[in-house]
């Protein structure tokens, strides 16, 4: 038995920040960053609850990678403050920094209480077209002792609110753009292939490929045209329902690793595995015949599954190309040796987390390494 999840309420599209004035909160804690703050981001938000005079205080401690550490500092003022809602304003870090609070805070406050506590109203405005995290279960944090990233999976984790508004994303530079761009394209095909994909979750996924192709290279190339920007955002957020309701893969597994160790932004390290990937899953009927569906859809070559598969991977080298992002790991500042000494762990590593276990194919540690050595050399 399967199931599909429809939390949390969305309201999209330009202005659509304007709901918040229709919240009933009385005491919000902000979760976002030093530079959301410089740049007036989170002024739109402190703006309206103001004028709607609601109280707030504001938590702009977040970083790339969001530590256990932050967490903790995160939880301290919950208790100090004790809101009744949270306001996510930024990219997957922020949104990500706000679930760990929230998990750690509920699971603390009914141990010590030994009696349920109400969680604050979760509020998501996520600012990068990318995570999609507004709209899942899922978490990461860094561990600050061992540098590794813990994936969660909690309900409590959703948020009750997403607010999907492309003003947000207006200032996102071209490189930030292309990678989470990239971190879309990948979370919807990870979602489509999934061992408990569906058709709700394939209906969502395919439609979002087609959107990313049609429109991440417009947005990258210039970030003020509107309608790429909406609909890439719109993409992140339709994506994220399709994988939180079906699962992830090694794709996200190997990205988490390669990234926490090499400090390679979570978008830029899936788009770099992602043609890798695909060749490894095509070995699985199923996936090689979802694969070559979606090369049909974009115009690509196809006249055989595996003239489909072989599009699909060329045109994401090609995409990740004009992007930016590289085809392979050798030309990144990476030294090799370093690389190479790093596979065994980051492959064990890729082999505990919890995206691993909704690949279509069952990956041995063999088969991690050998997928790391190839993306390494392309």
């Amino acid at each position: 038995m399967k199931k599909f999840s429809l939390k949390p309420h969305i309201v999209h599209e330009k202005e659509s920040i304007e709901y918040l004035r229709k919240i009933n909160i009385k005491n919000s804690l902000i979760i976002t960053d030093k530079f959301m703050v410089k740049f007036g981001i989170t002024k739109k938000v402190t703006d309206i609850l103001e004028e709607e005079k609601i109280n707030y205080e504001v938590f702009s401690k977040v970083e790339p990678n969001p530590s256990s550490d932050l967490v903790i500092d995160g939880i301290d003022l919950m208790l100090k403050f004790r809101p009744d809602s949270i306001i996510a304003i930024g990219g997957g870090s922020a949104i990500d920094t706000a679930k760990g609070i929230i998990l750690f805070y509920m699971n603390m406050m009914n141990e010590s209480n030994k009696k349920h506590v109400k969680k604050p109203y979760f509020i998501a405005i996520p600012t990068t077209s990318g995570t999609g995290s507004e709209v899942t279960s899922y978490s990461v944090i860094t561990d600050n002792d061992t540098h590794g990233k813990m994936a969660f999976s909690e309900d409590i984790m959703l948020a009750d609110l997403a607010i999907v508004d492309p003003d947000f994303t207006n200032s996102v530079p071209p490189s930030v753009t292309a990678d989470t761009g990239m971190d879309v394209f990948t979370h919807a095909l990870e979602a489509l292939v999934s061992n408990q994909s569906s058709d709700f979750t394939d209906t969502l996924a395919s439609g979002v490929l087609k959107i990313v192709f049609s429109y991440l290279l417009r947005a990258y190339r210039d970030g003020n045209d509107t309608l790429a920007r909406q609909k890439m955002h719109n993409a992140s957020c339709m994506a994220g329902i399709a994988f939180t309701n079906s699962a992830l893969g090694i794709n996200h597994s190997m990205g988490h690793a390669f990234g926490a160790r090499f400090k390679v932004s979570h978008g830029r390290s899936v788009a770099i595995f992602l043609p890798y990937i695909i060749e490894y899953n095509s070995l699985d009927n199923t996936c090689a015949y979802k694969y070559n569906d979606v090369a049909k859809s974009i115009g690509l070559p196809a006249s055989s599954i595996e003239q489909g598969v072989s599009s699909l991977i060329e045109s994401i080298k090609v995409l990740n190309r004009k992007l930016g992002i590289p085809v392979c790991i050798k030309e990144m500042d990476i030294d090799g040796k370093e690389f190479f000494d790093e596979i065994e762990n980051m492959s064990q590593t890729a082999m505990e987390d919890v995206c691993t276990i909704g690949n279509p194919r069952k990956p041995t540690k063999d088969d991690i390494i050998m997928i790391f050595k190839k993306a390494y050399e392309g």
